[in-house]
């Protein structure tokens, strides 16, 4: 499986926020009830999951949507089962690094 990342840098009043957004291949631009997967915000470069790693560890924020994804970085233990959030089949979670 692929995955869309999107890398944005966005400044906050005290420092300087590197913005990763993660989905699915296949969910992109799709609709879930009030949960859409907007290819503004998620459509950047299709990715294999070694490049999701890379950019994760740059991140801090990050905004990830997708069953794969989630499923994977679940069982990789960047992020924890109990942190994610299902929305009308769709699994989902959000990183934030509070170094700084």
């Amino acid at each position: 499986m692929k995955y869309w990342v999107k890398v944005q840098k966005v400044m906050q009043e005290t420092r300087e926020e590197r913005v990763v957004a993660v989905c699915d291949e296949d969910i992109l631009g799709k609709e879930f009830g009030d949960f859409k997967i907007s290819e503004h915000f998620f459509k950047g470069e299709l990715v294999d999951f070694k490049k999701i790693l890379e950019e994760l560890e740059k991140a801090t924020i990050a905004n990830i949507a997708g069953n794969d994804i989630v499923s994977k970085l679940i069982e990789e233990k960047i992020i924890d089962k109990d942190n994610t959030k299902e929305t009308n089949g769709v699994l989902h979670a959000q990183i934030y690094i509070l170094n700084g």
